[in-house]
């Protein structure tokens, strides 16, 4: 079973979509610091429910890795059949204004392949799903101090996440909502750390521990593994 393409996005995932505008709406403080991407962070309690909150930055306090896009290195097929999406969706990247993940990082992310099946971006209408897991990421990485993060699977076309070695049918990157990641630290604290955060409210979703990396997801429902 595969998941359905953009023009399916408010049936499959509806449901979700529902429970993580829930989620972002019922934030406060820290769900508006997080969309603002943080340069300074603190916990804060309010009563019995602990709250994340974030310092927001200006352009100029953008890390020095987005000076520079640099997309040389896609396979040039790939890169000709994404069209002038590609471009559009590098600005919609950069205007994230992520500290420690680079735009580059996440479309090489999606510029992969198994065999003669090649991966593809994600559909337009679906892009601010993997906005809000980025920042997510990048505010785990602001906890722990860490200033680069590797994107190892971001979204997954049905056709491509199908020749993922491990990879489930209804597997949450093919909703565009889940990414896993390696920090330059070991595994076991990168997980321990993001369920922290978003047990302190950050966000909603599934995180994953692996020896070597760490799926985070926002589907609107805590789970672990």
């Amino acid at each position: 079973m595969t998941f359905p393409e953009a023009s399916d996005a408010n049936s499959q995932f509806q449901e979700a979509a529902i429970d993580r505008r829930r989620v972002i709406g019922g934030l406060g403080l820290a769900g508006l610091g997080l969309l603002a991407t943080g340069t300074a962070a603190s916990a804060a309690t309010s009563g019995a429910t602990p709250k994340v909150t974030v310092a927001s930055q200006t352009r100029s306090q953008a890390s020095p890795k987005n000076d520079r896009i640099d997309l040389t290195d896609l396979n040039p097929e790939w890169a000709r059949k994404q069209g002038s999406v590609l471009p559009e969706y590098t600005r919609y990247l950069w205007n994230l204004k992520l500290k420690a993940i680079s735009p580059a990082q996440v479309i090489e992310a999606h510029a992969k392949n198994k065999g003669s099946v090649w991966n593809t971006l994600p559909p337009k209408a679906w892009w601010t799903r993997m906005g809000y897991t980025l920042r997510v990421a990048d505010r785990i990485a602001l906890e722990m101090n860490v200033n680069e993060v590797e994107i190892v699977s971001a979204y997954r076309c049905p056709a491509y996440n199908a020749n993922c070695e491990g990879a489930k049918a209804r597997s949450w990157h093919q909703a565009n909502v889940a990414v896993d990641v390696k920090f330059p630290v070991r595994a076991v604290q990168v997980t321990k750390t993001a369920r922290n955060l978003r047990d302190r409210g950050l966000f909603k979703g599934g995180v994953g521990g692996y020896w070597d990396f760490t799926h985070i997801d926002t589907r609107g429902e805590n789970m672990n593994w």
